[in-house]
């Protein structure tokens, strides 16, 4: 029964991914001129994830921010729209999350969904996937979403431990209705623009394997 939904859920992908890519394409077109005109560098921004069963791969998104912005101040964390390195259109960007919508490609191409576990930077909450704890490298069995549980209720507002727990939990109990749900949740977070901004990026090892591990024991 699994195999069989995950074969609608990747169908549903294919199918979803190319239509919303024709559509949006016009959409596509005015963000990637509108990039152009009011800050220096490309259009796209790629950074390798962390994606299906460890699989590294390239993500793609609008740029929002000044080129190699992860190198400059508080690094791959963004905790306010005031963060200087945001441009003025990656602000509206970051806000409708229109700057996600690449990822309809990286849908198409096979490396992600469009739900399921947001696909972490390869050294962020750790230093790769081999680092992860046996219970937390779970959440890479089903491919990353450009939305997912996680994102859909507590979005950025968790820190890494407690999303770690709340992909474990979508992974565990997947079924199709369950992505509806994502996607209705998702819908109404991006109208309401809640949690945009995290406060906290990186979690101690021990923290997150203590959590992991706890709800684990809870589950049992």
């Amino acid at each position: 029964m699994r195999k069989f939904q995950l074969f609608i859920k990747r169908t549903f992908d294919i199918i979803i991914g190319s239509v919303a890519l024709v559509i949006l394409s016009p959409i596509f077109l005015i963000i990637a001129v509108l990039i152009k005109l009011t800050s220096e560098g490309p259009v796209f921004f790629l950074q390798e994830r962390i994606g299906l069963h460890g699989r590294v791969f390239r993500i793609i998104k609008f740029r929002t921010m000044i080129v190699n912005a992860e190198h400059i101040g508080e690094g791959i964390r963004v905790s306010s729209e005031n963060d200087s390195r945001i441009t003025k259109v990656g602000r509206f960007l970051r806000a409708t999350s229109l700057d996600e919508l690449p990822q309809l490609l990286n849908v198409i191409a096979g490396s992600m969904s469009i739900c399921g576990p947001r696909p972490p930077v390869t050294y962020v909450p750790y230093e790769g996937y081999d680092n992860y704890p046996d219970e937390a490298k779970k959440r890479f069995e089903m491919r990353p979403g450009i939305t997912g549980l996680a994102q859909a209720t507590v979005r950025n507002s968790a820190t890494w431990s407690e999303r770690i727990i709340i992909d474990l939990q979508y992974v565990k109990n997947y079924n199709l209705w369950l992505d509806i749900k994502v996607i209705a949740l998702t819908i109404i977070r991006v109208f309401k623009s809640e949690a945009i901004y995290g406060t906290s990026v990186e979690q101690p090892k021990d923290k997150i394997k203590e959590k992991v591990e706890e709800q684990t024991v809870n589950s049992r």
